[in-house]
């Protein structure tokens, strides 16, 4: 996971008709904007969306849609809602049209008197996974699997790196075997970060 970006078209093989490319998904934050957040892999594998929706005084709800494909259905349907509450306190993730979950049964502390910014999840998968806050100089967030295995990070940048056009220098790195968690992984880190950032 230490790799850094490069080209990977000569690295490419496919297996049961899935091109591997041996490569994690590097997930650039492009705008900064938390009210339209487009996250995009820099070698255009997979782009992910997390849109404002609803905002007022009882709550603000997000939206999370899988864009890769670029057409206009792919705007329209969301994969999860996240409702945060009155005053930025913690709501509900949509996992489904017919399940809401509340984000602190979801998104569980990793320990009765542990830090809030240590929290753990069970995907789609069903398995479990752990978000945990700088646990390395270079990863604000860090994702682990229950055997401790590095499956994403999410990065800032940093102050001595220069200012690109359309790009906020923040980036969500996904291990490619879990790339089918991506959306999933996503939803966590936002709740996450709302937690971090309202100190909750």
């Amino acid at each position: 996971m230490g790799r850094g970006p490069r080209d990977i078209r000569s690295t490419e093989t496919r297996t049961s008709g899935v091109t591997v490319y041996g490569q994690p998904f590097f997930l650039e934050d492009k705008t900064g904007d938390l009210q339209n957040l487009e996250f995009v892999d820099i070698h255009e594998r997979m782009k992910l969306t997390y849109r404002c929706t609803h905002k007022d005084s009882t709550g603000t709800t997000y939206m999370i849609y899988d864009t890769t494909s670029g057409s206009m259905i792919s705007h329209m349907n969301p994969l999860f809602a996240l409702t945060f509450g009155e005053n930025n306190t913690l709501g509900t993730i949509a996992l489904s049209l017919y399940r809401d979950v509340p984000m602190n049964d979801y998104l569980a502390k990793s320990s009765l008197l542990g830090s809030s910014r240590d929290r753990k999840f069970v995907a789609s998968d069903n398995q479990e996974y752990r978000w945990r806050w700088r646990q390395t100089n270079d990863q604000e967030w860090t994702c682990t699997n229950s055997r401790n295995y590095l499956v994403a990070y999410y990065s800032l940048k940093l102050p001595v790196e220069p200012e690109h056009r359309g790009s906020s220098g923040c980036m969500l790195t996904i291990d490619e075997p879990f790339q089918y968690l991506a959306p999933e992984l996503l939803a966590s880190l936002m709740i996450m970060c709302h937690i971090a950032a309202y100190r909750l």
